[in-house]
């Protein structure tokens, strides 16, 4: 086999051209064989497999720097960077991450997770690069997707400013995860269907080279006008009317095409944009007609496409389906908003019910927000579905345009807590302690399928800001006849005792259902609450509590800092309320990927820690009083 030559960079330049076409083969068996078994994104890692081969052909690593926008498709960069092993293991707790990883190799040369990034990063390494001296090429790799984010033009608009080269490498396969949306998709269209501009082109260029001696200088100053043929023939040309050279579009699997366009690119004093025309999916029929299903994929059949373990339970996301879609023909000023994110927050039925108030904004979490503000201030009432870790991204969004007005738009924060195998960049564990922060923001959590079918539809009639919080994956089903109706700022008693009350908060109260079983087979007598409220705490309940009980432990899947437990603490600490408090939250830090079991067993947030915790906690005190 040809891959068995790649053991570390640069490899892929000792190989004859002829070799090519069965490396690129070869790496698609490859990705397919291990993603069906360790699950991983597929699609976009297909689409870019000869584009990657080009990149390490035309370029030095890890001298050069190539930035992956996102990075969910180096997977074949880490191959020719020799990390083949490390796919065994992939986006599984202590092996191989499914993004560009610094630490793993010198060649990534900047960690990435999130969209919309890489022209940022790209343009301070080759600012760095003047400022030092240096002599490497900077390349940064953007999906069309990643275009609809804000953040990509204010790179772009900065980077046309550079006198020196910056290569942008324009990944166009017209996918984000869905189908993209807005003016820069129908631009770039225009750029993928311009084939009369290119044949006039080297139209042109041909004839006039045959002229003597006048030809080619009449060719090198057409190519030297900035109102050149492109400007007269393409619609708009945007980037190059922000300065930047325009290449392209070249064929994404056309390995000789995109060599000498990066060859071409490298020669330019300045920025310069390679549009590359891919497939998501190429080469693998069930991700080319479903790319995205296949964009992250759970371990699946490779012959038929199917997922090897079916759906037997509800998920949290077919929960938020069915109720917006029930409330959306309740309510006609409910609207809904997603960041290119319908299916996977369970939005898609709703849109495809109510299409004219549906609203897919792109990769702009920052502008859904404020958006959402407008349409709540015109006097619809907005939801907005979004990941909780992509939601970081419209802080000052929310803070300034939906908290300060008192807007009332619903957040659906999908994915909170752990998410496992994307690993730190997308762990929604930070959204309590950012939201909690915010004067006038409601905080709610649901501890099982039903409590957050009533939590959207109690947010939806609320009438102010306020988001509902809840993990990935099958919906907890327990407790069903604990149900009790929702009032603001209210806990809820699912079981009262005394000496130990079980304070949590969402995916917790399933854990500390098991937490209280344990504790009373060693005869402890256990309170459990259901917080529901991390903003505004249930203050009376809390009080009621610390008089009642030895101890609180309040348990949350977030960060300890700023999380609900410091809010408890801070609340017995102000009101001098003498009980213990042992707060069950995640340590401060970032969270690698894994299992997401087993990253709560190493994280000490799963039932075995926590009662580990209270008994040595209890045991301590009961000494002190001896």
């Amino acid at each position: 086999m040809v891959l068995d030559r790649i053991q570390r960079e640069n490899d892929i330049k000792q190989l004859d051209e002829k070799e090519l076409e069965p490396l690129a083969e070869e790496i698609r068996a490859f990705l397919i064989e291990h993603i069906s078994k360790t699950g991983g994104h597929l699609a976009s890692n297909l689409g870019v497999v000869e584009l990657t081969m080009a990149l390490h052909l035309s370029f030095t690593l890890p001298e050069d720097k190539i930035i992956w926008d996102v990075g969910h498709q180096c997977y074949t960069h880490k191959l020719l960077t020799g990390r083949r092993d490390g796919f065994e293991n992939l986006r599984q707790y202590g092996g191989m991450s499914g993004f560009p990883k610094g630490q793993e190799s010198d060649s990534d040369c900047f960690d990435t997770g999130h969209s919309s990034t890489s022209v940022s990063a790209g343009l301070g390494f080759a600012q760095a690069r003047e400022l030092t001296g240096g002599h490497y090429y900077v390349v940064s790799v953007i999906g069309d997707g990643a275009l609809t984010g804000g953040l990509a033009y204010e790179a772009l608009n900065n980077a046309s400013r550079m006198k020196t080269n910056f290569i942008i490498v324009l990944n166009d396969n017209n996918m984000s995860i869905s189908e993209n949306v807005g003016g820069m998709n129908r631009y770039l269209s225009s750029l993928r269907t311009a084939d009369a501009y290119m044949d006039l082109k080297d139209g042109v260029v041909n004839s006039l080279s045959k002229i003597p001696v006048y030809g080619e200088r009449m060719v090198n100053r057409i190519r030297r006008a900035k109102s050149g043929i492109k400007q007269l023939l393409v619609p708009g040309m945007f980037f190059e009317q922000m300065g930047i050279l325009y290449i392209g579009p070249v064929d994404g699997t056309n390995i000789r095409s995109m060599t000498k366009a990066f060859a071409e690119a490298k020669r330019v004093r300045g920025p310069v944009i390679v549009h590359v025309l891919t497939k998501k999916g190429n080469g693998y029929l069930p991700a080319e007609r479903h790319p995205a299903r296949f964009h992250g994929t759970e371990p699946f059949d490779v012959e038929t496409g199917l997922l090897l373990e079916k759906r037997t339970k509800a998920h949290y996301t077919d929960v938020v389906s069915t109720v917006m879609k029930k409330m959306g023909e309740r309510n006609p000023k409910v609207v809904a908003i997603t960041a290119a994110m319908a299916d996977g927050t369970g939005i898609s039925g709703f849109a495809r019910r109510f299409p004219k108030r549906f609203f897919d904004v792109g990769i702009a979490e920052e502008h859904a927000v404020t958006f959402a503000s407008g349409l709540a201030k015109a006097g619809l009432i907005p939801v907005f579905a979004v990941y909780s870790s992509f939601l970081q991204r419209a802080y000052d969004q929310i803070l300034h345009d939906v908290c300060l007005q008192q807007l009332p738009v619903v957040f659906l924060i999908d994915r909170a807590g752990i998410v496992g195998g994307d690993g730190a960049t997308h762990q929604g564990i930070f959204d309590l302690s950012y939201l909690t922060s915010i004067p006038g923001m409601t905080v709610m959590a649901p501890k099982n399928q039903w409590e957050l079918s009533d939590m959207i539809k109690y947010a939806i009639a609320f009438g102010a800001p306020i988001a509902v919080r809840y993990p990935k994956g099958e919906a907890y089903d327990g407790l069903g006849d604990f149900r009790s109706p929702i009032e603001a700022g209210c806990a809820e008693v699912i079981y009262e005792e005394s000496e130990i009350a079980l304070f949590a908060l969402g995916s917790m109260v399933q854990t500390a259902e098991q937490v209280r079983t344990r504790l009373k087979e060693a005869g402890h007598q256990v309170s459990l609450v259901n917080a529901r409220f991390a903003a505004p705490l249930d203050e009376a309940c809390i009080r009621r509590l610390a008089q009642n009980h030895r101890m609180i432990v309040t348990m949350e899947e977030n960060v300890s800092r700023g999380g609900m437990g410091e809010h408890v603490a801070a609340f017995l600490a102000r009101e001098r309320l003498k009980v213990r408090h042992l707060a069950v939250a995640l340590p401060d830090q970032f969270v690698e990927h894994g299992c997401v079991s087993k990253l709560k067993e190493v994280l000490k947030i799963d039932a075995d820690s926590v009662v580990s915790g209270i008994c040595a906690e209890l045991g301590t005190g009961q000494e002190e009083e001896e």
